[in-house]
């Protein structure tokens, strides 16, 4: 693998250690800026907020850049707004930096798996993806637990300083490492939102919605659950934390491997295999040994997906990848906020701490019956393709 994968790797994992450490440093910041932990909520969402609006606004306004210079641009921003929201006086100036930071997530995302791609030959683009969102999954593994104990032990802010001291090491490595690809050819806004024409590219946002909110529905709610439901102390948490990222980082680099031979069937597999486990586990979160097993499969089948749905949607784009690409980082916090809230509404309604893992099953059946639809359209399409083949053949001979 290209060694420029390195520098995106080290990208996504600054922003995926920023995504997710807020939820471990929440107590500490909610206490510093005096507000209640659902109120300092709010820097989470703020976050996902800035993901949804800057994943399309952003890669459309740099629509016509080089992808290095696009990169550079989205890690600098991304390393103003972590340093600013470590400077925070306050909630409200907190979660207008969180939004900052969020802002430039899904456009790196976009440009570096376009630019991932684009490194390798046609029968490793989905693994040289994978390569770059491995950052992502590993920051599950050592950047959250990390960032969270040194929130604990020396204060949030401190935590967040060394987030944006991780974005300008990656913008140093994509300045050093990622070669030169000038402008995308013919690249205008009009031609990126053509993709959007496509019925397959809002059927692969949408299976990532639904299939990766399955994931959310459950991971949203997973510390409750470990402490009062399976039983462990709230200090054991981080390590089960860590285990479910190393079971994101597997499955992630097997998903990359099964989109570049078997795209489709490997996403049927992932998607009931995310069915089933949730389904289980509503079982084995009753004892502690079923729950840590469990919590690693969960990781590995919903982490799986993501390689996988990144290269449908390029594959779906066509000749223009770099919008839709980011759109799946939209698609991804959409689902993190459907999963999230449809979990806390039946916890609300009485159905248990674990009840989230069935919405979060069902949730993954939908998805895999989006997938299914969209295997049934490929499968119609070319045999209209043969159809219309032969019928060329018949007339020229």
């Amino acid at each position: 693998m290209p060694v420029a994968l390195l520098a995106l790797a080290i990208g996504a994992f600054g922003i995926g250690t920023t995504e997710f450490v807020m939820m471990g440093v929440l107590p500490q910041t909610a206490a510093d800026f005096g507000v209640d932990i659902p109120t300092a909520g709010y820097l989470i969402s703020g976050y996902a907020l800035g993901v949804v609006v800057g994943a399309p606004l952003l890669t459309a306004a740099a629509v016509r850049l080089p992808r290095k210079t696009m990169l550079l641009a989205m890690m600098g921003l991304f390393t103003l707004g972590n340093a600013l929201f470590a400077l925070s006086p306050n909630q409200e100036f907190g979660v207008a930096f969180r939004f900052l930071a969020g802002l430039p997530h899904g456009a790196f995302f976009g440009a570096g798996a376009v630019v991932a791609s684009g490194l390798v030959g046609p029968g490793q683009r989905a693994k040289a993806v994978s390569m770059m969102f491995l950052g992502l999954t590993l920051a599950n593994v050592i950047g959250v637990p990390l960032g969270t104990l040194l929130g604990q032990q020396v204060g949030w802010r401190a935590t967040f300083g060394v987030v944006a001291v991780i974005g300008l090491v990656a913008a140093a490595a994509i300045a050093k490492l990622v070669p030169h690809q000038g402008k995308p050819a013919e690249a205008s806004l009009r031609t990126e939102l053509s993709a959007f024409k496509r019925p397959q590219v809002h059927l692969a946002l949408a299976i990532v919605t639904f299939g990766l909110g399955g994931v959310f529905a459950c991971l949203s709610y997973i510390t409750p659950m470990l402490t009062d439901v399976a039983g462990y102390s709230p200090s054991n948490v981080t390590l089960l934390l860590s285990l479910a990222g190393v079971g994101m980082t597997i499955g992630n680099l097997l998903g990359g491997r099964l989109a570049d031979k078997a795209l489709m069937p490997g996403l049927y597999a992932a998607l009931l295999a995310l069915a089933c486990v949730l389904g289980i586990f509503t079982i084995t979160a009753q004892g502690k040994v079923g729950a840590a097993i469990t919590i690693f499969f969960v990781g590995v089948a919903g982490f799986m997906i993501g390689p996988m749905m990144q290269a449908r949607i390029m594959e779906k784009a066509g000749g223009t990848p770099s919008l839709v690409s980011a759109a799946v980082q939209s698609a991804f916090n959409i689902a993190n906020s459907i999963g999230a809230y449809l979990g806390g509404l039946v916890i609300a309604g009485g159905l248990g701490l674990v009840a989230p893992n069935w919405v979060g099953a069902l949730l993954a059946v939908f998805g895999l019956s989006l997938a299914i639809v969209s295997g049934t359209l490929d499968r119609r399409e070319a045999k209209a393709e043969r159809r219309g083949a032969h019928r060329d053949l018949a007339l020229t001979s």
